[in-house]
């Protein structure tokens, strides 16, 4: 007879049967919510912002603008077919995510673009240009 938990003997037919229906309510929780990994950087004109999508849809995603915030909304959506098959772990992350990125002073929100090409999509944040600061006089008057 082999003890629950005890390394050796008939292990492997005891541990893996149990492990799907152990991680699954965790693994639940988890995909209801992903952050998908990003990385920004500035050109001379615009600030770029990237963000890795795979398995996404391009309707599925809703980018805005609100206060100088740039805000990614979506979903993954989770298709899954469990005709023949038993999983005993799935790393994939499904289900909605949400990444909000707060835009530098001289952004130009109202001309921003976005692409969605090979599962990445591209922002292109404009940037309004050098500002002119001009020098004024304060005339100083007698009280």
């Amino acid at each position: 007879m082999v003890e629950r938990g005890h390394i050796g003997g008939d292990m492997m037919s005891g541990f893996w049967p149990r492990l799907p229906s152990e991680i699954q309510s965790i693994a639940r929780r988890v995909a209801n919510y992903f952050a998908p990994e990003s990385d920004a950087c500035a050109t001379q004109d615009a600030y770029e912002i990237n963000i890795e999508l795979p398995g996404v849809s391009q309707e599925d995603i809703d980018i805005s603008v609100h206060d100088h915030v740039l805000m990614v909304k979506g979903e993954k959506k989770y298709h899954h077919e469990e005709t023949g098959k038993t999983y005993f772990f799935s790393e994939r992350a499904y289900g909605a995510f949400q990444r909000s990125f707060r835009l530098p002073p001289d952004s130009v929100g109202d001309r921003i673009q976005a692409t969605f090409k090979d599962g990445v999509l591209t922002i292109l944040v404009p940037k309004s240009g050098p500002r002119q600061d001009t020098a004024q006089k304060i005339e100083v008057r007698p009280g």
